[in-house]
């Protein structure tokens, strides 16, 4: 049997799409594109922006009518939230809730197993969905053996979010904020070496709010780096005010990678305070100047929320004197979309979609500036890269590949037994752009 996977949102979405597929190839099912037939498709929604849900029932509407005889499962925030406009969408769909997501990493096995029954899919659906069992720790029971679309591994080790921002649905999706105990952490990642990964994205919600007894994300980083030996590890998004000294000295570490991601949203604090953000623009800038401190030549990115109620031209060019200020190396820009049980949903006094378009338009503008003149530091400089699993250009021997501090790297003069053995490969960058080109020189 083949089934078929399609991820939208977060990172934290990926790692549990890459466990999905890991328990089904593991139970003999083939993994093929959504371009191609299957008898299950898997899509993990999100629900951040109207327009990740829109690009969803446009997919699975599309899956639906063109594969009648599949079963199309959803999962993900937007089906936790809406169900119903889900389901809707076409008769071979079932939704799965987000809350409810682990009992998929338990389905292949029924449907491999003698009590499933793949000719008549919904039946056998039902069957399952009526014994399958909440694991108590469902939110970490996401285990993957083999990644099927990264070459990176990812660790789930937080999740929910007791933040309330205004105009955030992920905690109606995914909760209060609880941790995985660090032990198993550890012991996650002592697998994931020994299956020879060299890079892991530690990943969750809010990972700066990771809080297990007494112990806080600096704790669990440094339990982390005397565990393993040979991994290096990226950290997805860390809140402003959560970066302090006591992070900062783990972060100096060398297997910490010098790239990092700060949801800054704004610089005005008006506009902060609306957003029921808990940090200011003085934090911001304490955030940044520490990180660059700690690990210079960091590439250090910024999501922006464009166009919120109340957004002045002065509001606007706060954050765009703060962004140039910083010299972030990448700006991540969304434009304020209202989303429905949120408090900013009935919020007055709404910025023109014109005029929250062009600030969106500018900032995307200085984002790619901004980028150039970064990568530009890194020209004629050896960094580390850790490989995809594909080649880029089999016929030119050209191998495609992500730095430490993220730049995305085309490789050259690379011997295939390197290529090919997973371990990260020195390389000079000869040429910058959005793909930057290199040469290799040694392991």
């Amino acid at each position: 049997m083949r089934a078929a996977f399609y991820t939208f949102g977060c990172k934290l979405n990926q790692f549990e799409t890459e466990a999905l597929a890991s328990s089904f190839r593991s139970q003999g099912f083939s993994l093929v594109s959504v371009r191609e037939e299957a008898e299950y498709y898997i899509i993990n929604t999100c629900t951040v922006t109207s327009k990740s849900e829109q690009k969803a029932r446009r997919l699975i509407r599309k899956l639906s009518r063109r594969t009648s005889e599949s079963l199309l499962i959803v999962t993900g925030c937007y089906a936790q939230l809406n169900r119903e406009v889900l389901e809707s969408l076409g008769d071979n769909i079932v939704v799965v809730s987000q809350d409810k997501k682990n009992i998929l990493m338990d389905l292949p096995g029924f449907l491999t197993g003698d009590a499933g029954l793949p000719d008549n899919k919904l039946k056998s659906f039902g069957m399952f969905s009526s014994i399958a069992e909440v694991s108590p720790h469902g939110q970490f029971s996401f285990k993957v053996d083999k990644y099927s679309f990264h070459s990176r591994a990812f660790l789930k080790i937080q999740d929910g979010c007791d933040y309330r921002c205004a105009y955030c649905r992920i905690p109606l999706a995914r909760g209060r904020s609880v941790s995985l105990d660090p032990d198993t952490v550890v012991a996650r990642l002592k697998k994931l070496e020994s299956s020879g990964y060299r890079e892991v994205v530690l990943t969750g919600v809010n990972i700066a709010s990771y809080s297990y007894k007494d112990i806080s994300l600096p704790g669990l980083l440094a339990r982390v780096l005397e565990g393993v030996s040979r991994l290096r590890f990226r950290l997805s998004s860390l809140e402003p005010e959560m970066i302090d000294h006591e992070l900062g000295d783990v972060l100096r570490k060398e297997e910490i990678c010098p790239h990092f991601h700060i949801p800054v949203q704004s610089g005005s604090n008006k506009v902060l305070r609306h957003m029921q953000r808990r940090h200011r623009a003085d934090e911001v800038i304490n955030a940044v100047n520490l990180l660059k401190q700690v690990k210079p030549g960091s590439f250090i990115a910024a999501d922006l929320l464009v166009g919120f109620p109340g957004e002045t031209d002065e509001d606007f060019m706060l954050t765009r004197n703060l962004v140039q200020e910083l010299e972030f190396s990448r700006l991540h820009v969304f434009p304020f979309s209202p989303r429905p049980g949120t408090e900013a949903y009935t919020m007055k006094d709404r910025v023109p979609e014109r005029i929250r378009d062009e600030r969106v338009k500018e900032l995307l503008i200085l984002s790619n500036e901004l980028y150039t003149r970064y990568a530009g530091t890194w020209f004629n400089r050896k960094v580390q890269v850790i490989l995809e699993y594909r080649q880029a250009e089999p016929q030119e021997g050209l191998w495609i590949g992500h730095s430490g501090n993220y730049l995305k790297i085309l490789v050259s003069d690379l011997p295939l037994t390197l290529a090919q053995s997973g371990l990260p490969v020195n390389v000079i960058i000869d040429s910058i752009g959005e793909i930057c080109q290199g040469h290799c020189v040694s392991a």
